[in-house]
Formats: structure tokens, sequence, C-alpha cells
């Protein structure tokens, strides 16, 4: 295998990427084959266009579908598609791709929370109630998997991941909710959020927890790759990184053994004002994509591997509405790019 210079990792939340005529969610029909059609064709423009070498999917339905694109954009022998065995259009997964020979061992999606983790507290004061919070899986399973991008080199850890959604949680069908429907319809926004945001909070800690078990005290790489329906600076953001301190002097003595670094900020030191956005909804954007990427991949860390060469945001489908007529996503893909440029001192 040729040592690999420069590496590209890029995320794509495929908007529910099923063959034509399978259901999808409560919808019976589908897609139409007209719609499919769309699909296709615009995702394997975009995989040409973008041409990351390692790729995170979300909201996929089916395996054929996503072979279907890299078929079209000629590109099927060029990499291991990376899709649960057996999986039909019966459900959402988040998959991946990785150009052949990069890819060692096979991938593995986590369903189930760490089973050490509790959600649990008496409360930081007297003033404080008592919380408990019983949840003991992902939303959407996370795929973990691992490359090697040169011969003799560091093992690259990459999680694709799909967190809680803000949509609020649908909660008519609850017992407590028909058991008093005149009072609760005024109240199900809000309590329908306030759910959502904890199982998001709770999948942001679980995450945390394997990526540290992970990287503690080991100098492991790792990427995330994901739609984490949250902004740069939000909690959940928070949460995963662990909120690492970016050095703007001292070059190559800064780095964190445990936290991640969001390449939407690594770009925004090199650039005079953030403007990008990967989600357009009620005319606000926001940026719910991320890549974030352990002090391997940090300019200034003492235990650089890989120098952050730039952030691509692939967006311009946003400003249309009807993405199932159009066959675009309603995320933006994002892509990384690295050198390969240790620290040598």
């Amino acid at each position: 295998m040729p040592a690999r210079a420069k590496i590209s990792f890029a995320t794509c939340n495929l908007y529910n990427l099923n063959l034509p005529g399978k259901p999808i969610y409560r919808d019976a029909e589908g897609w139409s084959q007209k719609e499919y059609e769309a699909k296709i064709d615009w995702l394997s423009r975009m995989l040409s266009i973008v041409d990351a070498d390692y790729w995170g999917f979300q909201e996929l339905w089916h395996k054929e579908a996503l072979e279907a694109a890299f078929g079209k954009a000629g590109m099927l022998n060029d990499y291991h598609l990376l899709v649960p065995d057996g999986h039909d259009g019966g459900g959402i997964v988040c998959g991946g791709a990785v150009v052949k020979d990069h890819l060692v061992g096979e991938p593995e999606w986590i369903a189930a929370f760490p089973e050490k983790l509790v959600l649990e507290s008496d409360g930081d004061d007297l003033q404080t109630p008592e919380i408990s919070l019983s949840i003991d899986g992902f939303s959407r399973p996370v795929l973990h998997f691992k490359i090697r991008p040169r011969s003799g080199g560091e093992t690259i850890h990459v999680f694709v991941v799909h967190l809680k959604s803000k949509l609020p949680t649908a909660v008519y069908r609850e017992g407590w909710y028909r058991g008093d429907s005149d009072y609760y319809n005024k109240h199900s926004e809000g309590i329908g959020s306030a759910l959502s945001t904890i199982r998001r909070t709770a999948e942001a800690a679980a995450l945390r927890m394997i990526l540290t078990d992970l990287a503690k005290d080991t100098d492991t790489p790792v990427v995330v790759l994901g739609d984490i329906n949250d902004a740069q600076m939000s909690n959940t953001l928070n949460v995963v990184t662990g909120q690492p301190n970016y050095l703007v002097s001292d070059l190559s003595k800064g780095g964190s053994d445990v936290d991640l670094y969001t390449v939407g900020t690594l770009q925004e030191y090199r650039s005079l004002r953030d403007v990008y956005y990967t989600h357009i909804h009620q005319n606000q954007h926001e940026s719910l994509d991320h890549i974030l990427v352990s002090q391997e991949f940090y300019d200034n860390a003492k235990k650089r591997i890989w120098a952050f060469k730039g952030m691509e945001v692939f967006n311009d489908h946003l400003n249309h509405d009807d993405h199932k007529a159009d066959g675009t996503s309603d995320h933006g893909i994002v892509k990384a790019n690295f050198e390969y440029r240790p620290n040598r001192e």
C-alpha cells in the first residue's frame, strides 16, 4: 500500500436513502421511481465532486441504494462500502465508505450505551432535586471502523454518528397523554422538545464515554463524522468534545488526550468570519453536521500526526426547498482535508 501524504473525510446525511416503493417511517409508499432516480443521480454527482477518501453517511435505509449511487459515479470498485449485512430497507442506519486497501478489520455498529454509564444524581446541593434517567441505547447505532492510510502507520478509529434530532418527540400516543389529552395537547411541543434534547444529550454522554475509554492514555487517532443535530457551540457538542483549548500561539505545544477538535473551529481560525451552514429550518441557518478530530489531527498539538489543510462545505442545494423532487439532501456535506506532517519537536 502506498504511503498517503494526504487524506480526507466527509459526512453526508442521505435524507432517507431507500429503494423506491419501500416504506419510510409512516410513509407506506416511500420514494417513487422518479424520485429515487433523482436521489441516486444527485448523490452520485456529489460523490464525484467531493471525492473524499473516507465517508460517513446517515439515514441509510438500503444497501443496494448506496451501491447504486457509487456505481453510477463509477466508484463502486474503489471503495469498501460499510453497511450491515441484510440491511434491506427495514430501518435506518449509519453507513460508511473507505477507499480500497485502507480498511482495517471489520466495522461494527454500536447500539447499546456503555454498561457503566450512569445518568442519575441526588443533586449538587440541598436545593437541587434528584434526577434519574433511564435510557440504554442510541436512537441510531453508531458505526465504528478503523483505517490505516500509511503502511506501518497509526490505525485511525472512525465513528459515524446520528444523534437524536431537535424535532419534538411525538407524545400523543403515550398513556399519560391520552389520559388527559385536553390538557397535554397545549404542552406537547414543549414536552416533546425536552424529551428530544434529553435523549440527544444522553447519546452525547454515551458517545463521549466510548471515545474516552478508547483514547485515554493511548495516543489513538480518532475521527467522528456525523449529523449531531446541534450547533457548533451547543451543549451537545461540548459534551462530546470536552471543550478543548484552541491555542493561537505556542505552536506544537497544545493538545488534549481525550478531547476532540471541531474542524469548523479550526477553519474559523483561518478565515475572517464563520459563514458555513449545513441545514436550514424555518429560515434559520445552522451547522448540524460536524467532523471532530483528536489531537493527532490538531496543528498545534505536541502529538500531531496529520496537519489540517482545510474544510469544505457543499450546501448550494439547501437553497432549494423541494428536496424530495430534486433528489437532494436536506443537509450539506462537510469535508475535511489533512496532510501527513508529524510534529518533530
